[in-house]
């Protein structure tokens, strides 16, 4: 199995989120957001790409993945059912699933991290594009921006890429 690594910046700040992407080795990082800004200073998407270029990480700009406003407020509210319902028709559009395709063929030559802002995975809908990664072969690894010492402490549990890649 390949891996595609999840993270969220709910719960971080910029500069221990982009040391995270650095201690697990991700070359680039997929936006999935629908709406790519924050009031979380660095968490924009010019400023995000700036932090990211700085260490040698690509921003991939991909909000024909982002959560629709409907599932958005769903999960706000807590209905996480609804949520996945609205993601899911989403995601399974023709625009969605050639947006997968893409990221998919992306993360065959780079370590690719799709970001939002969730922490919690399953509360996102990054699960739910990582989980349609899995038709290309993709299992998720995800990650936690508040903490980087800890990639840093297991390298050895991290997903190894071909050295081909490198």
């Amino acid at each position: 199995m390949k891996t595609v690594y999840t993270i969220g910046y709910e719960g971080t700040d910029i500069e221990r989120f982009v040391k995270t992407l650095v201690a697990v080795g991700v070359q680039a990082v997929a936006d999935v957001r629908a709406v790519p800004l924050s009031r979380k200073k660095g968490f924009s998407k010019n400023s995000l790409r700036e932090h990211l270029e700085n260490v040698g990480i690509k921003y991939l700009a991909m909000q024909e993945l982002g959560d629709p406003k409907e599932g958005r407020e769903a999960a706000k509210a807590g209905d996480y059912d609804r949520f996945r319902a609205v993601y899911s028709a989403h995601v399974d559009q023709p625009e969605s699933a050639m947006a997968i395709e893409k990221l998919a063929a992306a993360s065959e030559e780079q370590a690719v991290c799709l970001l939002c802002f969730e922490r919690d995975p399953k509360t996102c809908h990054r699960f739910i594009v990582g989980e349609r990664m899995g038709a290309y072969g993709y299992e998720m690894m995800h990650l936690f921006g508040d903490d980087p010492v800890r990639y840093i402490r297991n390298q050895d549990k991290l997903a190894k890429r071909p050295s081909t890649l490198s």
